[in-house]
């Protein structure tokens, strides 16, 4: 019982540092070049969530796997090789299923391959622990990543054009808010954000 105990505890202490404690946006302010870019629309905040988090997935089970087998002098050309591969399947299927989305989101899907947050879970964690624990860590992160998007998304797009995946929700006498759909309009709602998150994990920056 015991061990079934820490188990679930070294699971759910995963979730939480991916999610909310460690969150790669809000906490380690990982990947805001592609969250300003991308948030501007709730579909596309979703599309680029759900791919990073793929991405960060399988690429922390294929390093998990061959770890060991790894060496160190090439270790981070291993992890952008494999980060690439995944990459280039994400590009495809959006092309195939989602044309729209995947024209819309245009040269920052084939960016996730430079993302800090996925290369950073590879040395950071798949490279050093077992395959399940890999798997759980990249999606805890990759929702991380995909909660904040979305967040800033849904204010973005509801202030910038009065719609929710493009679907309008207020009246046709709304005045857009055009800063919204612009980067400054992404800076000051993600800014808010994160402090929103920081005061509610009491996660602050502190003075050397």
């Amino acid at each position: 019982m015991k061990l079934i105990k820490l188990k679930y505890t070294k699971w759910y202490n995963i979730l939480r540092n991916g999610i909310s404690q460690n969150n790669p946006i809000a906490i380690a302010v990982l990947g805001i070049c592609s969250a300003l870019a991308v948030s501007n629309k709730v579909d596309n905040a979703l599309a680029m969530g759900l791919g990073v988090t793929f991405v960060i997935m399988a690429t922390s089970l294929t390093i998990s796997a061959i770890r060991n087998f790894i060496p160190t002098q090439v270790r981070m050309v291993t992890y952008m090789v494999v980060i690439s591969s995944y990459v280039i399947v994400v590009q495809m299927f959006l092309k195939a299923y989602y044309p729209l989305i995947a024209a819309s989101l245009g040269a920052y899907v084939g960016l996730i391959i430079t993302n800090c947050i996925v290369m950073g879970r590879q040395e950071a964690y798949a490279s050093k622990n077992p395959i399940r624990y890999s798997l759980l860590d990249g999606f805890a992160n990759g929702m991380g990543y995909t909660l904040v998007l979305v967040v800033v998304a849904l204010i973005r797009e509801l202030l910038a054009f009065g719609t929710i995946f493009n679907i309008r929700v207020v009246s046709d006498s709304w005045e857009n808010w055009v800063v919204m759909a612009m980067a400054p309009g992404g800076f000051f709602v993600l800014g808010i954000l994160i402090w929103i998150i920081r005061e509610l994990t009491h996660n602050y920056e502190t003075a050397n």
